[in-house]
C-alpha cells in the first residue's frame, strides 16, 4: 500500500500533509516515508527467514545518510559502487563487514579504503581489477574477499540503459569466460574466491530471467566446486522492479525469494541480493509547484518550478511517472508538465489529465525515492532541493536546499601557477 494517500482532500504521507512540508521546506522538496522504506527491507529479511542470506541495499538508488541509517539499524547490508558510497555508508552507521563492493571500475584507492574497513567482499568484474585488488590487499598485508561477476547472457526484458547482463554490456566476465578467469584468480597471493555473482539489470516486473541467470549460476558452483574452489556465496544483485504506472504489477519479494531458496536448496550457499528501487522508489515523492500555465498552438503546458535536473529520469529513460494534485480535483486539462530548464527535454511528463491548476497550485511526482535526487545536478546553476522524511506523525528536513553559494563551493576566479 502507498504512503501517500487523501485524506479530507489533501495528499499526505501517512499522517503528515504534503501541504505542510512544502510550506515549511519550500519546492521542490523530496519527501520519503521511513515506515515504507522498512516495510520493504524487512520484506526482504523476512522472505529469506532462516536461510543464510545477507540483504544489501544499493545504495546508489538513493544515499541520503538519513535514509542509510534507517536502514542501518534496521541491520541492512549495503552494496556500493564508489568509495563515496562507502564513505557515506560509515558516516551513517552501517557495518562495515556486511558491505559488498561492486563495480568496474574501482580504483586502487577505493580499494584500500575498503580494505582498510574490512568490508564483506569485492564483486570483481574483470582480471585486471581481480590483479590490482591483489596487489592492494598484499601492500596492506590483508587478503580481499572476492566473488566474480559472471555475464550470463540473459536477457533482462527491461530498458537498454538499465538492462547489464548480456554480451554486449560492459559488466561482468562472459559465462564462457568465466572458469579460466577463476582459475587466474585462484594464482593472485591476497585474494580469497569464495563467490558467484551477477546483476542482469533494474526495474525488472518478471522474475524469470533472474531465475534463469541464478540457475546458471549454481551450475557453475558445482563446476567450480568440483574443480577444489571453495564457494560459499551466490549474488544475484538486485534488478526487481515497481509499478510506477496503472496496470503493472509489483513482483512479490516474497516469491522472488521463495524461488531463488528453492532454485539454491541444499547448494550449502550464502544467498546476497542487492535491492535498491524496490526498497526506495515508492517511498518518495518529488513535491513541486506551478509557476505558469502556458498554451501553445499544439498543447497546453503546466510549467513547473521542478526541472529535469531535480529529475532526469523522463528526460534520460523516457521513464513514466504518476503525477498527483497536491489538492485533489478531478481532471479538467490535458497537458505536459515540463520545467525551467533551458532544454526541450526538460520535461517530466507529456499529455497527463490534471485538474485546472493555477500559480502556486501543488503536484507530487509519485515513486521518486529511487533514482531521482541520486541522479539530481546543478545543471542550468540550480540548487538542488531539499530532502525530509517523514517519521511516524511527524517530518524532519534531512538535506537543507543548497544555496547559491554551494553551486560555486571549490571553485576560484584564478590562482597562481606554480
Amino acid at each position: 500500500m502507498s504512503p501517500f494517500t487523501y485524506r479530507g482532500g489533501e495528499l499526505h504521507c501517512g499522517p503528515v500533509s504534503l501541504r505542510d512540508i512544502a510550506a515549511e521546506a519550500g519546492t521542490p522538496v523530496y519527501v520519503y516515508s521511513a515506515s515504507a522504506i522498512l516495510e520493504r527491507f524487512l520484506a526482504y529479511e523476512r522472505a529469506f527467514a532462516d536461510a543464510p542470506h545477507l540483504v544489501c541495499y544499493a545504495v546508489k538508488a538513493n544515499g541520503n545518510l538519513a535514509v542509510l541509517k534507517l536502514l542501518a539499524d534496521a541491520g541492512a547490508g549495503f552494496d556500493i559502487v564508489s568509495g563515496g558510497e562507502l564513505f557515506r555508508v560509515l558516516k551513517a552507521g552501517g557495518d562495515p563487514s556486511k558491505v559488498v563492493f561492486s563495480g568496474v571500475g574501482k580504483t586502487a584507492d577505493e580499494m584500500a579504503l575498503a580494505l582498510r574497513h574490512g568490508i564483506h567482499s569485492f564483486n570483481c568484474e574483470s582480471l585486471p581489477e581481480l590483479e590490482l585488488l591483489s596487489q592492494v590487499a598484499s601492500s596492506l598485508g590483508s587478503r580481499a574477499r572476492v566473488a566474480i561477476r559472471v555475464n550470463p547472457d540473459v536477457d533482462a526484458a527491461t530498458h537498454p540503459y538499465i538492462s547489464t547482463g548480456l554480451r554486449q554490456h560492459k559488466f561482468g566476465i562472459d559465462i564462457d569466460q568465466v572458469e579460466r578467469t577463476y582459475h587466474k584468480a585462484r594464482l593472485l597471493p591476497a585474494l580469497l574466491v569464495e563467490g558467484v555473482s551477477c546483476h542482469i539489470g533494474s526495474q525488472i516486473l518478471d522474475t524469470t530471467p533472474i531465475e534463469e541467470a541464478a540457475a546458471i549460476l549454481l551450475t557453475l558452483v558445482e563446476k567450480l566446486r568440483a574443480q577444489g574452489f571453495a564457494i560459499n556465496a551466490l549474488d544475484l544483485g538486485g534488478g526487481l522492479g515497481v509499478p510506477y504506472q496503472a496496470g503493472q504489477q509489483r513482483p512479490e519479494i516474497s516469491a522472488f525469494a521463495g524461488a531463488l531458496r528453492r532454485l539454491a536448496s541444499g547448494a550449502g550457499l550464502t544467498l546476497m541480493v542487492e535491492p535498491g528501487r524496490s526498497i526506495v522508489a515508492e517511498a518518495g515523492v518529488l513535491l513541486t509547484r506551478v509557476l505558469y500555465r502556458k498554451s501553445g498552438a499544439a498543447k497546453e503546458f503546466v510549467i513547473v518550478d521542478a526541472g529535469m535536473n531535480d529529475l532526469i529520469r523522463p528526460a534520460l529513460y523516457q521513464a513514466h511517472h504518476e503525477i498527483l494534485p497536491v489538492a485533489e480535483a478531478p481532471a479538467a486539462i490535458l497537458a505536459d508538465i515540463v520545467g525551467p530548464v533551458c532544454e526541450t527535454g526538460d520535461f517530466l511528463a507529456h499529455a497527463r489529465s490534471l485538474p485546472d491548476l493555477h500559480p502556486g497550485d501543488l503536484l507530487a511526482v509519485a515513486t521518486a525515492g529511487a533514482y531521482a535526487f541520486a541522479q539530481a545536478s546543478n545543471y542550468n546553476s540550480r540548487p538542488r532541493p531539499a530532502e525530509v522524511l517523514v517519521e511516524e506523525n511527524s517530518f524532519r528536513i534531512v538535506r537543507r536546499r543548497e544555496t547559491y553559494d554551494d553551486l560555486i563551493r571549490g571553485e576560484t576566479v584564478g590562482c597562481a601557477v606554480r
